[in-house]
């Protein structure tokens, strides 16, 4: 079964035709349980989000500020494994049909075995995997079995990436470019900063593949902002501080709903 890459293209293609950046939700697996995380990831879609990042929850998420370290911990501690990031994937796009990838680093990957982790992630319907500490140089393996798979592979940009590294680095991925909208860990910012749009412009030189932002958007506001000159707008933090600071599940499930139609609003210069 090949997996839904086409269906991402199409979806980012569809937001371009109407004027618009995507916006792009992630939300972690396993958080505050499997089965409430699935919920969370429908919440986002339902509310407005065009395409969902599943976390794998990792041990030690070298990109992740504290909200996003805080729920993998949950998750971690709920004892989540890749098989419920699958069944994330699988339920969330059997019930929307919008596109779901999941954001990993490359150890549960590399000890899950590449071959098993694409093949299982393509059965469940998934459209690719964001590769956040994988090096383009070390990708062919993974590249080849997402390939074969129909998966996508997203790698991030930064805005140290020099401009012969940016053409390397957007060569080798499918899918979108994740730029990364400044140095540092996730969480939500005062400002996403110019940073972010000289990335996008330096970027889209080496490539049509469209160039989504993430890191440090968190209101209506900031998403327009970036949406004015990115092709997608990357929301994770503040969806999962939401549900950190909600009273209960399904205020958390709300606010995440209620989130995501501002930020869809945002997107849509409706702010």
């Amino acid at each position: 079964m090949s997996g839904n890459v086409q269906l991402l293209n199409d979806t980012l293609a569809a937001a371009k035709s109407e004027g618009r950046a995507a916006l792009i939700a992630y939300l972690p697996a396993g958080f505050p349980t499997v089965t409430g995380g699935i919920e969370a990831v429908r919440a986002a879609l339902d509310g407005g989000a065009d395409v969902v990042e599943v976390g794998l929850p990792h041990s030690d998420p070298v990109l992740d500020g504290p909200v996003i370290q805080t729920a993998d911990d949950i998750a971690l501690r709920g004892g989540v494994r890749i098989a419920d990031v699958m069944r994330t994937v699988r339920e969330a796009h059997a019930a929307t049909g919008k596109p779901i990838l999941v954001m990993t680093y490359w150890n549960p990957i590399d000890r899950y075995g590449v071959e098993r982790f694409t093949a299982e992630l393509a059965e469940a319907g998934g459209a690719g995997c964001i590769l956040p500490d994988l090096p383009v140089q070390e990708s062919a393996l993974w590249r080849e079995h997402a390939g074969k798979h129909g998966l996508a592979t997203v790698f991030v940009v930064a805005p140290s990436s020099k401009d012969a590294r940016l053409a390397e680095i957007t060569a080798a991925g499918s899918g979108f470019v994740y730029a990364a909208s400044l140095m540092g860990v996730t969480g939500t910012r005062e400002s996403v900063g110019a940073q972010a749009e000289d990335l996008v412009r330096r970027t889209r030189t080496t490539t049509g593949t469209p160039v989504c932002v993430g890191l440090g958007v968190s209101n209506a506001a900031q998403a327009a902002e970036v949406a004015a000159f990115a092709d997608g707008v990357i929301v994770g933090s503040a969806f999962v501080k939401r549900m950190l600071d909600a009273p209960d599940d399904a205020a958390g499930l709300e606010g995440v709903r209620t989130l995501a139609a501002e930020l869809a609003a945002g997107v849509r210069g409706q702010v």
